[in-house]
């Protein structure tokens, strides 16, 4: 038996939604945090190899912790580069930029090369803090947002917007800033 070319664009179209409720199903198993929760505490590897521990930091320091697909994309440099020329400020301000994603040590390594960012950039393989965070894929990519956890190990601010990597910088830094004028 013979199918039409309709019954197979059809089938195509069926067999692509499927995949794409799968995939998005398989993204929501993270409880997703919210302003007012406790931010989890983590370790991972740094651009340099060296473990990085968010209880070393939490009470001292604001932590500015953003989520970001891929090392070397677009958006994800622009974004990379917008904390890189604020990062004075957000220093000033107590405030300590993190950025994370399932790149590797060397892949970080190179970006912070490349592009002279002076913060830490942390090493996910597994997702396992993007889990941790309930940050949801888009676009068969993993998640972009900030989040703002303040010296007590609370999120007090979170940031969401998949195509404007430079919006997380700009607004985390005008957050901290207002928040500190208070």
């Amino acid at each position: 038996m013979e199918m039409d070319t309709t019954m197979i664009k059809y089938l195509i179209i069926l067999l692509g939604a499927s995949f794409l409720f799968s995939c998005a199903a398989q993204a929501q198993t993270g409880k997703e945090l919210l302003t007012g929760d406790n931010a989890p505490s983590f370790s991972l590897l740094d651009q340099n190899g060296k473990a990085f521990k968010t209880t070393d930091y939490v009470g001292k320091k604001v932590l500015v912790i953003y989520f970001y697909p891929k090392d070397e994309s677009m958006v994800c440099t622009k974004e990379a580069c917008a904390f890189r020329d604020s990062f004075d400020q957000f220093t000033k301000a107590g405030a300590m930029v993190i950025g994370i994603n399932g790149g590797t040590v060397a892949s970080h390594k190179g970006f912070a090369d490349h592009y002279k960012l002076p913060f830490t950039l942390l090493s996910d393989p597994d997702n396992k803090v993007y889990n941790m965070f309930g940050i949801h894929k888009k676009f068969f990519m993993t998640g972009r947002e900030t989040f703002v956890i303040d010296l007590k190990g609370k999120i007090v601010y979170t940031h969401e917007a998949m195509m404007q990597g430079k919006e997380h910088a700009d607004d985390a830094l005008k957050f901290i800033t207002a928040a500190k004028a208070k």
